[in-house]
């Protein structure tokens, strides 16, 4: 059953990879809305997964000139969610009009593919003009995690967490100090002050720097980190893209941009955010409570903790209901 969130239901969410949807029909959850993909002639088509005869998921279909096609009795689809042929059905009589499934907003931009349930409140997604086409890209994902969506950005924002959980990695328990800082809000976007952390091999390479991080969240899903190198001119941006499937399930994407490396194999990194998404997931799914509290009074902040505390906020501001509390 859909889950009726009154913000994230006009939202843009990532639900797959351009390179994952073909022809054959895929099954996805969005707010908690069962949605069939599939590619057709003008593009990938998004739908409720559900055959409105008997009920049966149209994603254990199959797609014939750009029509699904029900695997129970053959009924067809277009890609407006109308049914255009029932084999049944006598020739000379109509196909009743009550006869579709709900079509939703989908597009492709910046290797992602993006469905909204309800009425876009803008018409792109929200990486939008926030792109440096001139870095070098390299799209990961799905990973699916047993979290709240909420949780997990939380986590990707949490800079204090990068000592312990990502040791080694991102961090030295030895230098776990956070120098405060601030949280701006700019028009919708909420962006961080630079913050310094000491990181033994940040990116898979086994090289150890000091790095300046900036966040910026653009949505409830959508979050970048902008990464320095001290002495460097390297730049990485790392957006992760979160897609709310339940209250307690999500799935998560990440579109990395680098401006160095470039005869470094992209599987290197990916295997390496690979390995940090498997630490951070041990991490969220034992978090209690499993939705996110907006109380700021629930739980004990620290100065370090001021992104988090401005997401939470900005949270309760919009009135975000799905993987909180």
């Amino acid at each position: 059953m859909m889950i009726m969130d009154p913000v994230l239901l006009h939202e843009w969410h990532p639900v797959a990879l351009v390179s994952d949807v073909t022809e054959a029909p895929k099954q996805i959850v969005v707010l908690g809305e069962k949605v069939v993909l599939f590619r057709g002639p003008q593009g990938v088509n998004a739908m409720r997964d559900l055959c409105i005869h008997r009920g049966v998921p149209l994603s254990l279909g199959r797609v014939e000139q750009g029509e699904i096609v029900c695997a129970y009795h053959g009924w067809r689809y277009d890609g407006d969610g109308r049914c255009v042929c029932i084999p049944s059905l006598p020739a000379t009589q109509a196909i009743p009009l009550k006869a579709r499934t709900t079509s939703y907003a989908c597009q492709e931009r910046y290797g992602f593919v993006w469905v909204c349930l309800g009425e876009p409140k803008c018409d792109y997604p929200a990486l939008e003009g926030r792109i440096d086409d001139s870095l070098l890209p390299i799209w990961m994902g799905p990973y699916p995690v047993q979290a709240s969506a909420p949780r997990v950005i939380e986590n990707f924002l949490d800079v204090s967490h990068l000592m312990f959980v990502h040791e080694g990695l991102l961090g030295d328990s030895a230098h776990a100090e956070i120098d405060d800082y601030s949280v701006h809000l700019h028009g919708d976007e909420l962006v961080t002050d630079e913050i310094v952390v000491y990181q033994p091999d940040p990116d898979g390479r086994g090289i150890g720097v000091h790095n300046r991080y900036i966040y910026e969240i653009y949505t409830p899903g959508v979050v970048k980190l902008l990464k320095r190198t001290e002495g460097s001119d390297d730049i990485f941006h790392l957006f992760l893209l979160v897609l709310p499937e339940t209250d307690v399930t999500c799935t998560a994407f990440m579109l990395q941009l680098r401006n160095y490396a470039p005869n470094v194999p992209d599987q290197v990194f990916i295997d390496f955010q690979n390995t940090l998404l498997e630490q951070d997931k041990r991490i969220v799914e034992a978090q209690k409570p499993e939705l996110l509290p907006l109380d700021l009074q629930a739980e004990l902040h620290l100065k370090c903790d001021r992104v988090s505390i401005a997401y939470r906020r900005r949270l309760k501001e919009l009135g975000v209901t799905i993987g909180t509390e």
